[in-house]
């Protein structure tokens, strides 16, 4: 036997054996893993916490739409965060507010990096929650089995709004004090009890200072109001499953939540953290009205008073109501819209894909939206008037009539059978 023969051989067996103790090495560590080890059913809450988030099965055919979910819980973490560590410093007094939010900004060991977080966080939070409600229509998610899944998301997204509007008073700037001005006179509107109610909410005759404690007060409360009913929406997603891109309930193409959800849910994570962080570092106020950053000043009227853009929409459609009691009733109405079209619906297939009809309103819906914000945020003329008036008509159109409408013509022109 040749030399040359002897070193291939042993350069072999040592080949073999690094590739059997590699192959060894990973198959302990694959045993590691958690979804590898034996399932630990003798604890009843760890068993239950890993039967919701390890084990719990996910249809394999997800999208990156359905992980708008997670990040918007994700977002409700961080704001709550925030939100504590910012009420540390905040002073909740009409003479002391303004001043509390700049001594964040310039005295507070990265107070400014807080104030930004929470003040974009809620702006991402909106942006997470508006896609993931259309991802839901778009993917008939509202459908049987899951109306009290729906229903209990359109609670949460009413408790992010009023969260949300609390806490756009507190810095007590110029439109903080308009705003909530203008928003809570909208409860006069209410016969008898309006005015009554709304001296109640001011706390006096007037926005003032017991106005500021009391939203103070509720916008400390609510956000863990929000994470006791997003406990709830989870429990109802988890009791009939997530919904899919091909709109099956079979369950056989199930996989576990953990790894495969999990990073895929990291990576779009790391998308928006990214977002997130442009919007924090690079472009702090963009989203922010300037007019804020004036103190409030109760003599001075804002030549034009705009709530946040994720308001826009509703505020576009109050406006284009010439009565004042009718454009409330219309903006609350636009929400409250959301809670029937799981019952108002007549359409057996889920996936708007394979809707062709119902696609070209769907996406009719999606401009008109984004036309009610852009006229949102317009000054009061009468051109802006008659587009917010069409585009508000088709608002309502879309979800009372042909939701229910077009899934009933769907129905007749896949079982007609041709003679």
């Amino acid at each position: 036997m040749s030399l040359k023969t002897t070193q291939i051989r042993l350069s072999l067996n040592v080949s073999k054996g690094v590739t059997k103790s590699i192959l060894l090495s990973t198959s302990k560590i694959k045993s590691l893993l958690p979804l590898n080890m034996a399932r630990m059913t003798k604890n009843y809450l760890i068993s239950f916490i890993t039967s919701h988030i390890i084990y719990y099965p996910t249809p394999i055919s997800l999208t990156y739409a359905w992980s708008f979910g997670s990040l918007a819980g994700i977002t409700l973490v961080v704001q709550m965060i925030s939100g504590i560590f910012l009420s540390m410093h905040y002073t909740p007094n009409i003479d002391l507010a303004f001043s509390s939010i700049e001594y964040i900004m310039r005295d507070v060991n990265n107070g400014w990096l807080l104030r930004y977080i929470h003040a974009n966080g809620a702006s991402m939070f909106f942006i997470v929650v508006y896609a993931h409600v259309c991802r839901g229509l778009y993917y008939g998610s509202y459908m049987e089995p899951r109306e009290l899944l729906w229903c209990s998301g359109v609670v949460l997204l009413l408790l992010m709004m009023a969260t949300a509007f609390t806490g756009y008073v507190l810095p007590w700037g110029q439109m903080s004090l308009w705003g909530a001005t203008v928003i809570t006179n909208m409860v006069t509107a209410i016969p008898v009890a309006g005015k009554p109610i709304v001296q109640w909410l001011w706390g006096g005759y007037t926005v003032a200072n017991p106005t500021l404690n009391r939203f103070y007060s509720i916008h400390f409360l609510l956000p863990f109001i929000i994470a006791g009913v997003t406990l709830i929406h989870l429990a109802l997603l988890h009791k009939v499953g997530s919904s899919n891109p091909i709109g099956s309930d079979a369950g056989i193409d199930d996989i576990p939540f953990y790894p495969y959800f999990v990073s895929k849910d990291l990576f779009a994570f790391s998308v928006y953290l990214l977002v997130f962080a442009t919007f924090v570092f690079y472009f702090p106020n963009v989203l922010n009205h300037p007019d804020n950053c004036i103190p409030a000043d109760p003599l001075q009227t804002p030549a034009h008073v705009v709530p946040e853009w994720y308001f826009l929409p509703y505020y576009a459609i109050l406006r284009s109501i010439p009565h004042k009691a009718g454009g409330i009733v219309a903006m609350l109405g636009s929400l409250l819209v959301l809670l029937i079209i799981p019952f108002s619906n007549t359409s057996d297939v889920r996936n708007t894909t394979y809707r062709p009809l119902f696609k070209v309103f769907f996406w009719l819906f999606i401009v008109d939206f984004v036309i009610l914000t852009w006229v949102g945020q317009k000054p009061v003329k009468d051109y802006f008037i008659l587009t917010g008036q069409i585009a508000t008509f088709y608002y309502f159109l879309f979800f009372i009539v042909l939701i229910p409408v077009i899934g009933k013509v769907e129905s007749i022109l896949v079982h007609h059978k041709s003679e």
